[in-house]
């Protein structure tokens, strides 16, 4: 079995619908740690031991967030700075991390068909992501697909729904069930996965 931690960050939780959602799908389970950093650090005053300490403790780490401005919110931005440390994440001896996987999950507004080459915001949201990506591999960890909500602004209630229960599923598999991670990383999403997975049975 896996440990999972999960890192949210929103600044406006409680006017956020998807991520109500999503958070309200999340297992109620000892093997999952739901870690709100805004409540937890609302000066952003970030306890590097505290948070090094629970990474160690868990197998796989989710990044939870809304896609601000093709990116995190800030204080998910100070996280990665100050946690991720060199000597201790990354850089000689900094193998901490080493094989723990990690991935995205997210909640934007504009629709999926806008993030391509041809869209309006001109590249995929893999390729936006390209930096937790990269963060990830420095750190000697397995990045994976990121879970994403997208077109929250229009969303009926009912597709909502339906993917914020595939998220709390996502979760329960990677804990309690066999997964392979090359299977996982031949889907663009998350969510693509754990669909797939359920048609195979």
């Amino acid at each position: 079995m896996n440990k999972i931690l999960i890192l949210f960050a929103h600044p406006k939780f409680e006017k956020s619908k998807a991520n109500q959602a999503l958070v309200s799908n999340i297992p109620k389970d000892p093997f999952i740690t739901f870690h709100d950093l805004y409540e937890t650090y609302p000066d952003f005053n970030i306890d590097v031991a505290y948070e090094q300490k629970l990474l160690s403790e868990h197998q796989i780490v989710v990044w939870h967030h809304p896609f601000f401005w093709y990116s995190a919110p800030p204080l998910m931005k100070q996280w990665i700075d100050l946690v991720l440390d060199f000597g201790w994440a990354y850089g000689p001896g900094g193998n901490a991390l080493e094989g723990k996987l990690i991935f995205n999950t997210i909640t934007s507004g504009g629709p999926r068909e806008v993030y391509n080459t041809e869209g309006y915001n001109r590249f995929t949201i893999n390729e936006l992501l390209a930096p937790f990506n990269q963060t990830a591999f420095l750190c000697k960890m397995k990045y994976l697909p990121p879970f994403a909500i997208q077109g929250t602004h229009r969303i009926a209630q009912e597709e909502l729904d339906k993917k914020a229960a595939l998220y709390g599923q996502v979760l329960h598999k990677m804990i309690y069930e066999e997964f392979d991670t090359n299977d996982i990383q031949q889907y663009e999403f998350m969510d693509q996965w754990i669909e797939a997975v359920n048609e195979r049975v």
